[in-house]
């Protein structure tokens, strides 16, 4: 399947990535083992969420400046039925909501996708109390002096951003946007997918060759989405709940063990059944593209000691990726690519524990892995690191040839 990436080679930005363009020129299209043959795209996680508080315009703004070739953000309701952009319904994650007394009456146990859960809810909340509301780090050992400065962002505000940006910058800057817990906003009378569709068909982005990706864990929200007739390319993300180090086998758990749509259905598979053979042809009949956890494509394992436990490698007191060392890497890709399924996988990162061992410390070592096994994109919460290595990783393409 032949998949354009929206001028992509006029996106990447003139800070210390531009001599790309002149690479990528030389290149011929089957000097890279993408599905397409172009350079791999790098989707801003939540914008530039290692640096920022996630999800924020000011988040986008900086991951735009780094270079993104698109934007990705994660879609809920509020009360009034307003898209924004949170990764979470519970707001008491990522926002300063504990700190006003105003809200501390609606602070409340639910379950969201099967998993209990404590906190502030966005179906509570109309927009304009979101907005009193600041974001927050989400990640302890991330900046935390600009937690509270920075308002939750609307879809309608992330949609003008990427238009006014591409204008300003001359550049296509594409969004990414995830219908999050689709099937709890459903059940709440707050469905996300109609009000999506109807917003970007209102921006002139409702076609196949619009900068647009749509994305969910839940198949039944794509295939809803397709039923309405939008050609626009579709993800399918696949999920997991962890890795056993003793065994670089990847583990499931709720919330994280298969689609909600499928537990609300009573399909007992986990998200491992979506990159078989069979699971992939399934979805290669309502997508275009596959957003695997990036283990399903490289996993790692850890040493194991005399007491049976994984020997914590770096001494930090914890176990982590950092104790582990990559095997093998599975053959998740190409198998995708003889679908003709897109692969875009999640999510990487700079800090050192969540590096296996044999990247020493240095991200772009992981980036340049997966870059050469073919990988067609990837979610960073480091955009200028991704480019830097995709710059590297065409360099060296170019050197063999």
């Amino acid at each position: 399947m032949s998949r354009p990436h929206h001028s992509l080679r006029a996106s990447i930005n003139a800070s210390g990535v531009a001599f790309l363009l002149a690479a990528c020129a030389s290149l011929p299209s089957t000097s890279l083992k993408t599905l397409d043959g172009n350079p791999p795209l790098v989707a801003a996680h939540r914008g530039a969420s290692g640096y920022l508080p996630e999800e924020t315009i000011e988040a986008y703004v900086k991951a735009i400046e780094l270079g993104a070739d698109f934007i990705e953000l994660d879609l809920i309701s509020t009360k009034d039925g307003v898209l924004i952009a949170r990764h979470d319904p519970n707001l008491g994650i990522s926002t300063d909501v504990a700190m006003h007394p105003e809200f501390a009456a609606r602070k409340r146990t639910t379950r969201v996708d099967g998993e209990t859960q404590t906190g502030w809810f966005s179906n509570d909340f109309t927009l304009a109390e979101i907005k009193t509301l600041g974001a927050i780090s989400t990640d302890a050992q991330r900046p935390q002096e600009f937690n509270g400065r920075f308002k939750v962002a609307t879809f309608q505000e992330v949609i003008d951003l990427a238009k006014r940006k591409s204008q300003e910058t001359g550049r296509t800057i594409g969004i990414y946007p995830e219908t999050k817990n689709p099937s709890y906003f459903r059940q709440l009378g707050l469905p996300l997918e109609d009000k999506l569709l109807a917003m970007l068909t209102e921006a002139g982005w409702n076609s196949r060759s619009a900068p647009v990706l749509l994305q969910s864990f839940e198949p039944g929200s794509l295939k809803y989405m397709r039923s309405k007739g939008t050609t626009l390319r579709m993800v399918q993300l696949i999920d997991g709940d962890s890795v056993d180090l003793k065994t670089g086998v990847i583990t499931y758990g709720v919330p994280s063990d298969r689609p909600y749509d499928w537990t609300l259905a009573g399909d007992k598979r986990n998200f491992d059944a979506m990159v078989t053979p069979a699971g992939l042809a399934e979805i290669k009949s309502y997508a275009d593209g596959i957003g695997p956890w990036k283990r399903y494509i490289v996993s790692a394992k850890g040493k194991v000691g005399a007491d049976g436990k994984v020997l914590d490698l770096n001494g930090d007191g914890k176990i982590n990726d950092a104790d582990a060392t990559t095997l093998e890497p599975t053959t998740l890709i190409a198998d995708a690519h003889k679908a003709g399924l897109f692969v875009h996988a999640f999510t990487f990162r700079n800090e050192n524990r969540r590096l296996a061992a044999n990247y020493n410390g240095d991200p772009k070592q992981e980036y340049l892995q997966y870059y050469a096994l073919g990988l067609d994109g990837l979610f960073t919460d480091f955009t200028d690191t991704a480019l830097a290595a995709r710059a590297e990783y065409l360099r060296q393409v170019g050197e063999r040839k």
